[in-house]
């Protein structure tokens, strides 16, 4: 069963974007995500698989999200 996701979730993923950072502010919700790093600011695409197997902490208005 897919996670429920909502615009403006913040993700913390296992693998780390280039620039170090690995938290990440949910832009777009569909097969595929657009996520802005929080370090950085780049916007990137990842499917919503591999958002899903990356995923370490799921948070909501400064509340964690139990998957």
């Amino acid at each position: 069963m897919p996670i429920k996701f909502e615009i403006g979730d913040i993700v913390h993923l296992k693998k780390n974007h280039p620039c170090g950072g690995n938290i990440f502010e949910i832009m777009r919700i569909g097969m595929d995500f657009r996520l802005r790093c929080s370090t950085c600011n780049k916007q990137l695409w990842l499917e919503r698989t591999e958002v899903e197997r990356r995923l370490r902490k799921h948070f909501r208005n400064d509340e964690e999200i139990k998957a």
